[in-house]
């Protein structure tokens, strides 16, 4: 008898199917929604040289314009979605960075060793945990594979707390058509870990509450706990 399939399984071909074809069109479409990806990346503040890991990095859309704003750092990607990887790559030697290290990988239990890294300076995650069914063991994961000094980037789907509620409805309503459930509980869980691990925290709401965007600083000098 063979074993059942793990979440993470389950999870990896539920994403290649959806964008099996969605890839196509991926960035033509979400750009008219995923706001603050792009302040995001035009803080990130990468230093030359350092390392830049984008997790759930899709089409490679926004790792390509990392490499574009900071064209000496060194890029990292990982997916769930082989379909996706397969874009990104592809998206990443026509901007000149087939040095990129993509990877098929799980949010939720990666480290930077695999990437053959000992951390990361930068990491990333843009509209990826409302996607990602254990979403807060994706933000431990990605804490714990930072470097000392480094710092992690979330943009993703606010409550929509200055809109009306009908239109919060109608948005969550059409997310979950695409697996899709912004994390209401996003701005406390990376409240609890900064305040465990002493790491400074900025939170930022866009378009009255559209998005939320997430800065978790790591100390330069403490070890986490």
């Amino acid at each position: 008898m063979s074993a059942a399939p793990s979440v993470g399984d389950s999870h990896a071909r539920l994403m290649d199917r959806m964008y099996r074809y969605q890839r196509y069109i991926y960035d033509f479409t979400r750009k008219y929604y995923l706001f603050g990806r792009d302040t995001l990346i035009c803080e990130l503040d990468a230093p030359p040289g350092g390392s830049v890991l984008e997790i759930g990095c899709g089409t490679g859309r926004n790792l390509a314009m990392i490499g574009d704003l900071y064209p000496r750092a060194r890029l990292f990607g990982l997916d769930i979605s082989a379909e996706m990887l397969a874009t990104a790559k592809a998206k990443l030697r026509r901007h000149g960075r087939p040095d990129a290290n993509l990877r098929v990988a799980d949010a939720t239990n990666f480290t930077a060793a695999s990437f053959g890294e000992t951390g990361f300076d930068r990491i990333v995650i843009s509209y990826a945990l409302s996607m990602i069914p254990d979403w807060q063991k994706a933000v431990d994961a990605a804490i714990g594979a930072l470097n000392p000094g480094g710092s992690l980037h979330v943009a993703d789907f606010g409550q929509q707390e200055g809109w009306p509620g009908g239109f919060r409805r109608l948005l969550q309503g059409w997310l979950k058509r695409f697996h899709v459930t912004p994390r209401e509980s996003l701005f406390d869980v990376m409240r609890a870990r900064a305040d465990r691990d002493g790491a400074a925290l900025e939170l930022k709401s866009i378009g009255r509450g559209y998005a939320w965007i997430a800065v978790y600083r790591r100390p330069a000098t403490e070890r986490l706990a």
